[in-house]
């Protein structure tokens, strides 16, 4: 196997089961400290690796990002939650941005300045040993922080109108869907 690369991220779109051999994903596992991979094929059967495989094969040191559900992992006595990698922490965010600053078109800079926001949030950026991704119950807070890093970018590339930071946030803040469930009462 040739060694010359030195890959720090494995990313998986294949659809081909097992793509992500072991041999490969050691060899990786000896140039980084926290390899990142992602089989994010669909479905299970499709996943280039399990999320338990990466983890033997890296000595649990992977960052892993799934694109199916996967149960979480047992590893030195400690359980961790295999991350579903999925729109859910980009797309919301970007739609809210887009609405709030107005902006006639979605520009290249505004997919990557979302990217980048997602990755600032990331807890292992606070604890090397933290999930990839914040919390399906922090979403909420993640759109409004994308959203503010797309409507700021839609001005700065000229697809949107130009307003002070006060006034993008309250337009923000004003698009936030908000659900209000009614009462269920039994009437006999």
């Amino acid at each position: 196997m040739a060694t010359n690369a030195r890959p720090t991220v494995l990313i998986g779109v294949s659809g081909q089961g097992g793509a992500f051999t072991e041999p490969v994903v050691r060899a990786m596992a000896q140039t980084v400290e926290r390899p990142v991979i992602f089989p994010l094929s669909n479905p299970t059967s499709r996943s280039e690796a399990t999320p338990e495989q990466l983890m033997t094969w890296t000595d649990g040191r992977a960052l892993i990002g799934a694109g199916s559900p996967f149960p979480p992992l047992q590893w030195n006595g400690r359980t961790s939650k295999v991350n579903q990698t999925n729109n859910s922490y980009i797309f919301p965010g970007v739609g809210l941005g887009v609405l709030a600053a107005g902006a006639r078109r979605i520009t290249d800079a505004m997919f990557m300045v979302a990217g980048k926001k997602v990755a600032e949030l990331s807890p292992t950026v606070t604890d090397k040993d933290g999930q990839l991704l914040p919390p399906v119950t922090e979403l909420r807070s993640v759109a409004i922080t994308v959203a503010q890093a797309v409507a700021r970018q839609a001005q700065a590339d000229g697809v949107a109108e130009a307003c002070d930071a006060a006034t993008l946030d309250a337009r923000i803040a004003a698009r936030i869907w908000d659900p209000k469930y009614q009462p269920y009462r039994r009437i006999d």
